[in-house]
């Protein structure tokens, strides 16, 4: 296995786009689903969320497209909506620093059909990304032509199977040729799928990735709630802790940038941003001053922090979650490099509850954290209330019930009274299980 993306010798526009997204090492997905990808090879690869995955198959699919042939050479299927534009905004980032012009499209159930179908008389593009019922449609009318198809990928395939869409898939797959490189990823290979992979891969290459702790044991990941927060002035109250080395925060979009830098900035604050709204002059411009070290903090997009990759990087913020899962661990990447301290500080809301289950569940630990009085501090578990909820199940309903009547009265005496209850209603299980004890020894 290779600790280099430059060991796969891609083309040199593919290189270009991931030294733009800061990708240095492969994650270990990649490292062991490149090489037989790039073999062309039918590969199963079991993976969960957030592994690197989309850019293992994105990347040697790229590299062996061919501009000049005007035909679907690649299709990819993906569950839901969301997944299918995350897979589009990746592999257009790809697509805008190739030489020549890669035609992508994104079709997925709610858009226009009728707009979609009159585009593709005009041309085919050469990768399709989508969900498995709008791309069969658009297939099935005649309009969408995968007969030179030369690389099929099914992502997510047992959420595919859930929401019943394994037909749909199926019929794809049945309509492409013979000679097809098939993809096909899941965080699962449920029994029910392995009539599907039999019929059209055969031999296929099995990439099993276990959950494994990728970040940095040096990085102290810190999970911290906005809820009744002012986000930007948490930030700045952040930033102005201590004396941080170099702060690195990431925001989803450049717009957001753009208001978290100007909230800084008027609070006093040096504040380089990086995104891809700056011409390539002032781009240019700040990387300099960025790498001489004359910016304490820097605010960028994901897709923009080309060449952020330097020493020193003491302290990472997301502003807020990717919407790709995959960059959380580049991001917090940034900083604990060569077994040096680091501190990555991620925010959330009250909607992030399945996104940070989400990372936990590929092995991502966090520490609940609050800022009170000018200091960080521990806080509770954001899970607390279900565990309390199970530990009161244990009541029985009818006390429970009880106990809310008597403390909405707000009547002296009352937790007396629910004690006693209680106790009574003890007592009263322990004769009975006394009695059962005595029956049965009778018989015995």
């Amino acid at each position: 296995m290779t600790n280099n993306f430059t060991d796969y010798h891609f083309k040199p526009f593919i290189e270009q786009a991931i030294e733009e997204l800061g990708f240095t090492e492969p994650t270990i997905a990649q490292q062991r689903l490149l090489s037989p990808i790039m073999h062309q090879k039918n590969v199963v690869g079991q993976a969960q969320t957030g592994s690197g995955k989309t850019h293992a198959f994105l990347l040697p699919i790229f590299n062996e497209l061919d501009p000049k042939v005007h035909e679907v050479q690649a299709v990819i299927t993906t569950p839901s909506r969301e997944l299918a534009y995350q897979i589009y905004a990746a592999a257009k980032q790809i697509a805008t620093q190739a030489p020549e012009e890669i035609s992508l499209a994104n079709y997925v159930g709610g858009t226009d059909k009728k707009r979609q179908a009159a585009k593709l008389e005009r041309h085919q593009p050469q990768i399709v990304i989508g969900t498995p019922g709008r791309i069969l449609d658009l297939i099935k009318n005649g309009d969408l032509d995968i007969h030179l198809t030369r690389h099929f990928v099914v992502d997510e395939a047992d959420m595919t199977l859930d929401m019943g869409f394994l037909k749909d898939t199926d019929a794809i797959a049945s309509a492409m040729p013979e000679n097809l490189q098939m993809l096909v990823f899941s965080a699962t290979i449920p029994e029910k799928l392995q009539p599907f992979l039999r019929k059209y891969m055969s031999n296929p290459v099995t990439v099993v990735v276990e959950n494994q702790a990728i970040i940095s044991p040096t990085v102290d990941n810190w999970l911290l709630s906005t809820k009744g927060r002012d986000r930007n002035q948490l930030i700045y109250q952040l930033l102005t802790l201590g004396e941080p080395y170099l702060v690195l925060i990431f925001t989803n979009t450049k717009e957001r940038a753009d208001v978290l830098t100007d909230y800084l900035r008027q609070h006093g604050l040096e504040v380089a941003k990086i995104h891809g709204g700056l011409q390539p002059r002032e781009r240019k411009r700040v990387m300099k001053k960025i790498h001489n070290l004359d910016y304490q903090f820097v605010v960028a997009t994901d897709l923009a922090a080309r060449g952020i990759d330097i020493e020193g990087v003491s302290h990472v913020i997301n502003d807020d979650l990717p919407t790709d899962l995959e960059f959380f661990v580049h991001r917090v990447g940034r900083t604990g490099r060569n077994n040096m301290p680091g501190t990555a500080i991620t925010l959330y809301g009250p909607d992030d509850d399945s996104k940070v289950a989400e990372l936990e569940e590929m092995g991502i630990t966090f520490a609940p954290k609050a800022l009170r009085n000018g200091e960080i501090v521990d806080s509770y578990d954001r899970k607390r209330r279900v565990k309390r909820k199970h530990r009161h199940d244990a009541m029985d309903p009818s006390l429970r019930g009880m106990a809310k009547k008597e403390k909405t009265k707000h009547k002296p005496g009352y937790k007396k009274r629910i004690k006693y209850a209680i106790k009574k209603d003890q007592q009263q299980k322990r004769r009975i299980e006394s009695r059962a004890k005595r029956r049965e020894a009778k018989r015995k």
